[in-house]
């Protein structure tokens, strides 16, 4: 009998740190992503936005895994549309 309850003590503890794990870590995480996501898909040409490589830039042309950004006159680079770190307010 005594052996019994320790294997359910052993599983309760499992569970609540799965669950702590979970709720602490890959939940914030998901949503951070998810609204990451929505960022860049609402990309517009004229956008300024910043890489995760700190290059700054105007959006120059969207397409569908990739963006086109303009650094500088006649100086336009191409990024996957996950490089993009986030949007500058446009002020």
């Amino acid at each position: 009998m005594q052996g019994q309850q320790g294997w359910i003590s052993l599983l309760i503890y499992f569970g609540v740190f799965i669950l702590l794990f979970w709720l602490l870590i890959i939940y914030p995480r998901k949503k951070q992503e998810k609204k990451h996501q929505e960022i860049v898909e609402a990309l517009k040409r004229g956008d300024k936005v910043v890489t995760i490589g700190g290059i700054r830039g105007e959006v120059a042309k969207v397409k569908d895994d990739t963006i086109i950004i303009r650094v500088a006159d006649n100086v336009e680079l191409e990024f996957l549309k996950t490089a993009i770190g986030y949007k500058e307010d446009n002020q």
